[in-house]
């Protein structure tokens, strides 16, 4: 009898792209499926993790830098060797919006080795944020290294573009990956049917070595909030932090409207209800280094009269 083979999926895509809301909506729509997760964070906290939680889906978090990193690559290989033991019917890898998949198929390999398993490995499928793209892609090799990597590329965020930047954003992508499937997600939704397609048949790239190294490895903190803050304070504090930061996002309590999910991209500041939670917490990934702390200290004092920490 020839042996069931788990089918595994590797979402990539820049920070904030939408990877974690998608996964979300595939993961309440699978709910007959036996289903596993990866889950990887740049930070320490796994903010990520606390959203996607289900009952019935086992995860894996692995936190503070990229699974592709040598500094990590041990520990992915090592999840994925685990996870080989559950039989899923379905695998998601969730990677670090910073994270570069150029090696991902060198780590599948030796998975295989340390379990004697192989998955049914059905692509790369890489988010790409439609409004802010472009911007992104002129910070950083990664951005570009995502997209040139992938079988399928999902652009998000549509319902906030016209239809001439989405026919604009396809052609710089056909410039990265000529061979990709594409495809639009309008309304945090996607049509999971695409699931079943033969991905693979839009390989593109060869693996090469990964970019994400110890040494280009962002900055990142976390602050705690022991107590409720105004969120005009917390507004304004991420409005002038937003320029030296890649992503912030988290969870806090405002005075008066009680939880929220917090989630900042590029200038965008996003606020959702969420589950009560014991303290709050934000995550900050640094463009400039450790400089930022310094910012962060001032910049949170000029809006806001609430105690934070702030921790490595």
């Amino acid at each position: 009898m020839e042996e069931k083979r788990t089918k595994l999926y590797v979402f990539t895509g820049f920070l904030g792209a939408g990877k974690t809301t998608v996964l979300s909506r595939i993961l309440q729509e699978s709910k007959e499926e036996k289903i596993g997760v990866i889950q990887n964070e740049f930070g320490k906290l796994g903010i990520d993790g606390e959203i996607l939680k289900h009952n019935d889906i086992q995860m894996v978090e692995i936190n503070r830098g990229s699974i592709f990193c040598s500094c990590l690559k041990l520990q992915f290989v090592q999840a994925l060797s685990e996870m080989a033991q559950y039989e899923f019917d379905k695998l998601f890898v969730e990677s670090s919006g910073l994270g570069d998949p150029s090696n991902v198929e060198e780590i599948l390999k030796a998975s295989e080795m340390v379990s004697g398993r192989s998955y049914d490995f059905r692509g790369v499928i890489c988010f790409v944020d439609s409004v802010n793209f472009l911007s992104q892609l002129e910070d950083l090799e990664t951005v570009h290294r995502q997209l040139k990597h992938c079988h399928l590329a999902v652009i998000t965020k549509t319902d906030l573009v016209s239809e001439e930047e989405v026919q604009n954003l396809c052609k710089v992508i056909r410039t990265i990956n000529p061979v990709c499937k594409i495809v639009e997600s309008a309304n945090r939704d996607l049509d999971i049917t695409v699931l079943e397609e033969d991905l693979l048949l839009y390989q593109w790239a060869e693996g090469e070595e990964t970019t994400n190294t110890e040494e280009t490895k962002p900055k990142t903190l976390f602050m705690e909030l022991e107590s409720e803050v105004e969120e005009e304070g917390l507004r304004s504090f991420l409005e002038e932090i937003a320029p030296s930061l890649y992503r912030a996002k988290g969870f806090v309590q405002f005075k008066g409207k009680g939880w929220n999910q917090v989630d900042l991209v590029g200038k965008k500041i996003d606020l959702q209800k969420t589950d009560a939670l014991e303290k709050g917490q934000l995550v900050f990934i640094s463009k400039i280094g450790a400089a930022v702390i310094k910012e962060i200290f001032a910049v949170w004092a000029k809006y806001n009269d609430t105690e934070m920490k702030l921790r490595n």
